[in-house]
């Protein structure tokens, strides 16, 4: 079903890619259990800080022009994770966000259609309309009896990454780890200050105050496993093969995801919800299919995360 040419690829790397997408799938459950210790804005700007501080040391200054990671950290680091953070803490279960997120493969299409006047094909087209009709079914079927409200927060975080995407295009960073780094530092302080003006100093406080093992650990595993870890290795990927062949793997984040949520954490998964999935995963698949002449490996580092 997934378009994965493993032919060339060595099994090590193979591995690699598997290992970060299970990483990327588990993580929404691991921000599921960290919003229990966190409100969700103060939760997503301790992640960012989390993996700044120890990474800035060590990239160098930015290797691109600062309007750009100013740009991209509003709206993939402020703007989807905030949006992503603040659903799940509304109630959407974590297995249907890793794939309702997935949806950012749409938006990237149809954003850079409008604002980089890329063509899509008719594959990707068609593409998009299968993934549309999965997202529409889970729309359904989620809210019929939970708030439809934390779906549509989910939604507009994938739109978010959509532009977050666009922007990166524009962007083409030479070192998606110095970029990324520089990204997660920029959206600390919007992130403060929005939990400040959204949940209060007082919720801050007593989720510092009350701060546990789960709360730290949810902490770091986002940051250190989930962000430093798994962009680097997927950046490995990314250097070693082309972008075609790497970033259908990411087909396997809301697989991995879905299954935590369900093994871990007890979600339900209905019949109507697989079917929809299914949908959901071929579209996307069809949308990342790409003329082998083309090799643009930044745009998909970005475009590849989880969360």
């Amino acid at each position: 079903m997934l378009p994965l040419r493993l032919g060339g690829v060595k099994p090590r790397h193979v591995a690699i890619a598997v290992l970060v997408a299970t990483i990327w799938g588990v993580n929404f459950v691991v921000i599921k259990v960290g919003l229990r210790d966190f409100p969700p804005l103060f939760f997503s700007a301790l992640r960012f800080l989390a993996a700044a501080v120890p990474a800035l040391w060590f990239v160098g200054k930015p290797k691109v022009a600062w309007k750009w990671v100013v740009a991209v950290a509003l709206a993939l680091g402020v703007a989807k994770f905030g949006l992503l953070f603040v659903g799940m803490a509304a109630g959407m279960p974590a297995g249907l966000s890793s794939l309702v997120l997935q949806s950012q493969v749409f938006f990237t299409v149809l954003f850079a259609a409008v604002l980089l006047r890329e063509r899509p094909r008719a594959v990707q087209l068609a593409g998009m309309g299968v993934a549309a009709a999965g997202i529409v079914l889970i729309a359904v079927d989620y809210g019929v009896g939970s708030p439809i409200t934390a779906f549509l927060l989910v939604v507009l975080g994938a739109v978010a990454w959509g532009l977050a995407n666009v922007a990166t295009r524009y962007a083409r960073p030479p070192d998606p780890i110095n970029f990324i780094v520089w990204v997660s530092a920029v959206a600390v302080l919007p992130l403060f200050a929005l939990s400040l003006v959204f949940e209060g100093a007082a919720a801050d406080l007593a989720a510092l105050r009350g701060l546990s093992w789960t709360g730290v650990g949810s902490i770091l595993f986002i940051a250190w496993v989930s962000t430093l870890l798994g962009f680097g290795l997927w950046n490995l990927l990314l250097r070693t093969y082309e972008a075609g062949t790497v970033v259908p793997f990411a087909l396997l984040v809301p697989v991995a995801g879905m299954l935590s949520g369900w093994l871990l954490l007890d979600e339900a998964i209905t019949t109507v919800r697989l079917g929809a999935a299914a949908l959901v995963i071929i579209g996307m698949a069809a949308t990342t299919l790409k003329r082998r002449e083309r090799r643009v490996a930044e745009p998909e580092l970005v475009g590849s995360a989880a969360a």
